[in-house]
């Protein structure tokens, strides 16, 4: 299991478009991705699921992988956060 934490910096938090392209990003791994807030826990692959947590600007998140690719797949997800969030 691989595990890390970032603060979102958009000013717009986790909207639509991002959550979408996280959501494809994620679904490219075998490994479960977990996003967890103070609002509860999605699964990443999962765009409603990403868009129920509600996640604004100065929130930190904890991502959570878990299976045979999950250096990859925390390396991939993070690379996102920091490109786009």
């Amino acid at each position: 299991m691989e595990e890390f934490s970032y603060e979102i910096h958009d000013e717009l938090g986790m909207h639509a478009r991002p959550a979408g392209m996280l959501a494809k990003l994620a679904s490219g791994y075998k490994s479960n991705i977990m996003i967890g807030c103070e609002k509860g826990t999605a699964d990443a692959k999962r765009l409603i699921t990403l868009m129920k947590l509600g996640i604004q600007q100065n929130t930190e998140v904890k991502v959570t992988t878990e299976g045979e690719d999950e250096k990859a797949a925390a390396a991939g997800v993070l690379k996102f956060m920091q490109e786009n969030l």
